[in-house]
């Protein structure tokens, strides 16, 4: 399965200077939040896949304009149709008023009641959040920091890839598109990204970009 990950910053490459090829072969896409509704209403018609997304900090306008054709699977468990399940938990670190913000110990409250879908789920494969884990691709400022509560869910569920936004990559070179956190391959979904599912090489580029 071929996915292709976006967030923060809407492609021109896609939006303004679209060809079909651009596209071509893709089988998911995800969105991890901060991305014009009509940017992702505008790439799932087009791609004609399923398009699933987060919500980012700035995503408020979503309430009254949401993507047309998307899924939001905010605390919610997506299964694909070859059974590849995919976990949602958008927002950022709470740093002022606003909806999609969360402090540390809300962010833990909605994983703990997301306790039963994990268990009928059996886990998940690919966690879709648009704020990093603590200490993974995050910052020092509190809009930028990482939740600690998703640590330990990596770690019990061990998933195959945990891709976020947030943390632009044209923030500065310490910012990296892939690292390693245990066996999960983590993704910084900047822009757009696109890789293909149980490919090994990925893991081997995650593991060169950690040391």
């Amino acid at each position: 399965m071929k996915i292709m990950v976006m967030s923060d910053t809407e492609s021109a490459s896609l939006w303004d200077h679209y060809t079909p090829d651009k596209l071509k072969g893709i089988d998911l896409i995800i969105s991890c939040g901060d991305l014009h509704p009509h940017y992702l209403s505008f790439v799932e018609t087009f791609a004609n896949v399923p398009l699933l997304y987060v919500h980012g900090n700035h995503d408020e306008k979503y309430a009254e304009t949401p993507p047309d054709g998307c899924e939001n699977i905010e605390d919610d468990i997506y299964v694909t149709e070859n059974g590849i399940r995919i976990l949602g938990l958008g927002g950022s670190m709470r740093y002022r008023k606003g909806d999609h913000q969360y402090t540390e110990a809300q962010m833990q409250r909605r994983i703990h009641r997301l306790k039963m879908k994990l268990w009928r789920s059996g886990g998940f494969d690919i966690l879709v959040t648009h704020a990093p884990a603590k200490g993974f691709h995050d910052a020092e400022d509190l809009c930028h920091q990482g939740f600690e509560a998703f640590l330990p869910l990596l770690e019990h569920y061990q998933p195959k890839y945990f891709v976020h936004g947030h943390v632009h990559m044209n923030y500065g070179g310490k910012t990296p598109r892939l690292s390693l956190l245990n066996d999960t391959v983590v993704i910084n979904a900047y822009r757009t990204y696109t890789f293909e599912y149980g490919d090994e090489k990925l893991r081997e580029e995650a593991l060169r970009f950690s040391k």
